[in-house]
């Protein structure tokens, strides 16, 4: 059913998966925003004139004709031991999109990972094993590639940053094992942000009321002239099942990661290696600080890049929470990055983020109410 509406919902669940695949949890935030705007003239009124092959059946039927070859069903099979300790085969269901004819699938990660054995079904019928190329946790995204002896038919690839809260968003998977079904709806947002099963952030998510379901997370969002801007991967839910809130990850970031995991099987970020946390007016208070806004560094990874720059992090006294600031030694406030200022976590992140490894970011940090600068050299990010 192609719903579009909108449900107030006050429960995160995630993820359009099999019994074998992650959680993303969702993190959003509205924001509102109170400005005045000028005084317009009324419009002229505007004749609108239809033309019957522009119509969304029309449009849906050709761009489901044109994408249902690329569209592929996963079955990932996993062996388990269960209460008596006896071994089990579970199975999970996901949807593929053929990226490539010599066989690269897109898909997510979480439909594929930690599986045994993966089986693709493709749109005639074939059933094939497909071999692992890699996996991205971070983005929710993962590569497989399966071996026939005719060329396959790719899907084709849009532009994510280019994507429209209103346009139309078509899905194409296989919810519930229902292979190529089609669903329709629109755009209902862009830029949200997913947390990945290893708690990273996932930036410029689509948010669409096309319906989604346990099946389709691999599967394609599509626009009105079929291309795919992104790999549906969650819903927003409070039993499990649609409600009117899908994600979808970019298509953007999933060629970036496709591409890197094709070459080396493998993703590199560059890394800092901190966590931190955002300063708060409560805490800078009882801090006796001078500053209410910046990043408090909390751990240093010892040996990371931030370390090696001569950054530090807080020490505690003892048990602690919310309202007990009891410090040993406050860490390193980061106030600018790169020129830039920075106020949360998330902001040192994406400044990150816009670098390379090995790439030098200089950084603007108060240490007990002194205005310090050090150099960083960026590390390569661990693999989880």
């Amino acid at each position: 059913m192609c719903g579009k509406r909108y449900l107030l919902c006050m429960v995160i669940v995630a993820v359009l998966s099999s019994v074998i695949t992650g959680i993303i949890i969702l993190s959003f935030g509205i924001y509102y925003i109170d400005k005045a705007m000028p005084s317009l003239p009324a419009p002229e009124p505007m004749s609108l004139v239809l033309n019957e092959s522009s119509s969304e059946e029309v449009i849906v039927t050709n761009v489901f004709n044109n994408v249902k070859d690329s569209v592929v069903h996963i079955t990932s099979t996993k062996l388990e031991r269960d209460f008596f300790m006896r071994l089990k085969q579970v199975e999970g269901i996901g949807s593929g999109v053929i990226i490539t004819s010599d066989g690269y699938i897109l898909t997510n990660d979480h439909v594929v990972v930690d599986a045994d054995r993966i089986t693709v079904t493709l749109p005639n019928g074939d059933v094939v094993k497909a071999k692992l190329i890699g996996t991205d946790p971070s983005t929710d995204i993962a590569v497989i590639k399966i071996d026939v002896l005719y060329p396959l038919r790719p899907a084709r690839l849009g532009d994510s940053s280019k994507v429209r809260p209103g346009q139309m968003a078509i899905a194409v998977g296989n919810p519930y094992g229902f292979d190529n079904t089609v669903t329709t709806g629109v755009v209902s947002a862009v830029n949200r942000t997913l947390m990945a099963r290893n708690n990273y952030r996932i930036n410029g998510i689509i948010q669409t009321d096309a319906a989604v379901n346990p099946g389709n997370s691999g599967g394609p969002l599509l626009n009105s002239r079929g291309e795919v801007v992104g790999i549906n991967s969650a819903i927003f839910s409070l039993t499990g099942g649609f409600q009117g809130i899908g994600f979808a990850i970019p298509i953007n970031t999933a060629k970036e990661v496709a591409d890197q995991l094709i070459k080396k099987g493998t993703v590199t970020r560059p890394w800092l290696g901190i966590t931190g946390m955002d300063l708060t007016p409560d805490f800078a208070k009882a801090q006796n600080l001078s500053i209410e806004e910046g990043v408090l560094l909390v751990d240093v990874v010892e040996g990371g890049p931030a370390d090696k720059a001569g950054l530090r992090g807080t020490k505690r006294l003892g048990r602690h929470d919310e309202y007990d600031f009891s410090l040993e030694q406050l860490g390193d406030i980061i106030i600018e990055m790169d020129g830039e200022k920075v106020e949360t976590i998330d902001e040192v992140v994406d400044i990150i983020l816009k670098h390379k490894v090995n790439d030098r970011i200089v950084i603007r940090y108060i240490r007990n109410g002194e205005e310090r600068v050090t150099e960083v050299t960026l590390g390569e990010r661990p693999h989880t």
